[in-house]
């Protein structure tokens, strides 16, 4: 089959839905898509080399708390199955990759879970498949790492194979957008290979916005996350400031967002978690020092937004000290593990961090956070703890209480009520009162 009956052919199975699907990483990211994926008719093979998800998934599991069990279920019973094993890839049409791109202890790109993936697939490549990644990486990623790799195999990508990125845009907890709702960046190392990438998304997705390569769609991704991270620094420096002067910075967050034109809102916090925000700047500012460029305001941005949790540890000594206690003597309770409200990913998150000062000080630390009742192992964090419940009793019964995470499911007046001393990261509560502190 020469290249043009390739392409056609392809084409046709997919607008006919008789195209296997296959995605790597069953995260936060490959779950919601594959379940889109299988909710408009294709056939669906998810990859994990967890053997929990993968078991979990087969049994029409769940876990995460946002996704419905049934909705899993239904998926299973129209054909959706879980697997560790990459035979199954020469049963795919498509190779979506959704697995993690972390940092390494140098804040460097690690791209081992992306590159070991394809490693792992290549073997079983065949002529027609279509490999798109959407795991967050810097500029270049797709034509440097993936390229070399599947034309390794002799096949020839926009030929024999074709080569996408489409950077992932979920938001867990966000009840305002789910999967294919949220437009879908679309760049193609060939033209046939955009034209192929797009088609596939538009039957998944509501809105596919193409793009001229794969350069830009992988600087793209990493735009939107750096300007929240900037946006956040910048918001998190006033924090201090206004701090200083004694002036309240949520009030004049929310007095300046009433312009209607020219100010977006971003609020302060007690630093930056979770997947993506925290690490995807240092993609960029690692890349630009291959063109000699040193990315200053990136890193600016970065080095606040990493201040914040020991913002916040000082924050709750100083009040300690106020009341006549000392680290040592004390027990607080942080409210809220996860890095943000209403999901359990704790990845990258602050409220770690700030756990880890305090039993650095010999403090007594314990959480409270209704979708994480167990501190999970992980690699570089231990606290073998339990989540508190929030009884009279035992809010009364810590020194400090630390809102780092504003779950809606909490109940604040009860908090308030009982707790000796507040420290308040995210505006809660009014900070005139005598048991609150600003952080």
């Amino acid at each position: 089959m020469n290249k043009k009956e390739l392409h056609k052919s392809i084409l046709e199975k997919i607008e006919s839905k008789d195209f296997v699907v296959g995605i790597f990483g069953l995260g936060y990211v490959g779950v919601p898509l594959s379940l889109r994926f299988n909710q408009v008719g294709f056939k669906v093979i998810g990859f994990d080399i967890d053997e929990y998800k993968v078991k979990a998934i087969n049994k029409g599991k769940t876990f995460f708390r946002h996704i419905d069990e049934s909705i899993v279920q239904e998926a299973v019973s129209k054909g959706f199955m879980a697997t560790s094993d990459f035979s199954n890839v020469s049963k795919c049409d498509a190779l979506i990759i959704c697995v993690p791109t972390p940092l390494n202890k140098y804040k460097e790109p690690d791209l081992s879970y992306v590159t070991q993936t394809v490693d792992n697939f290549v073997p079983y490549l065949r002529e027609g498949q279509i490999v798109s990644l959407e795991s967050t990486t810097y500029p270049g990623t797709s034509e440097e790492e993936i390229l070399p790799r599947l034309e390794s195999t002799g096949m020839k990508v926009g030929r024999d194979l074709y080569l996408v990125y489409s950077p992932e845009r979920e938001d867990p907890g966000n009840e305002g957008f789910n999967t294919n709702t949220i437009p879908k960046i679309v760049g193609g190392h060939t033209e046939d290979c955009l034209a192929i990438g797009s088609l596939l998304y538009s039957k998944a997705i509501d809105t596919v916005i193409p793009v001229s390569s794969t350069k830009v769609a992988e600087m793209t991704k990493l735009l939107e996350n750096i300007h929240r991270a900037v946006n956040i620094g910048l918001v998190n420096e006033m924090k201090v400031v206004a701090d200083k002067m004694n002036i309240d910075i949520f009030e004049v967050i929310n007095a300046a967002a009433t312009k209607p034109f020219g100010f977006t809102p971003y609020y302060p916090g007690p630093g930056l978690g979770g997947h993506c925000i925290p690490i995807d700047p240092f993609y960029l500012t690692w890349k630009a020092k291959e063109y000699n460029l040193h990315t200053r305001f990136i890193e600016l941005s970065g080095e606040v937004n990493e201040s914040m949790p020991k913002y916040v540890f000082d924050k709750i000594n100083s009040g300690l000290n106020v009341n006549g206690k000392s680290l040592s003597s004390s027990k607080v309770l942080i409210l809220g593990l996860a890095y943000k409200k209403n999901i359990e990913d704790m990845r990258e998150s602050p409220s770690i961090t700030i756990m880890e000062y305090l039993r650095s000080s010999d403090c007594k630390v314990d959480y409270s956070d209704p979708y994480i009742p167990e501190f999970p192992k992980m690699k570089h964090h231990h606290f073998d703890l339990n989540s508190i419940e929030l009884t009279q009793k035992n809010i009364a019964s810590y020194d400090a209480v630390v809102l780092a995470t504003d779950h809606d499911s909490f109940d604040y007046d009860f908090i308030l009520k009982h707790t000796r001393l507040l420290i308040d990261c995210r505006g809660k509560f009014d900070p005139n009162l005598s048991n609150v502190i600003k952080a």
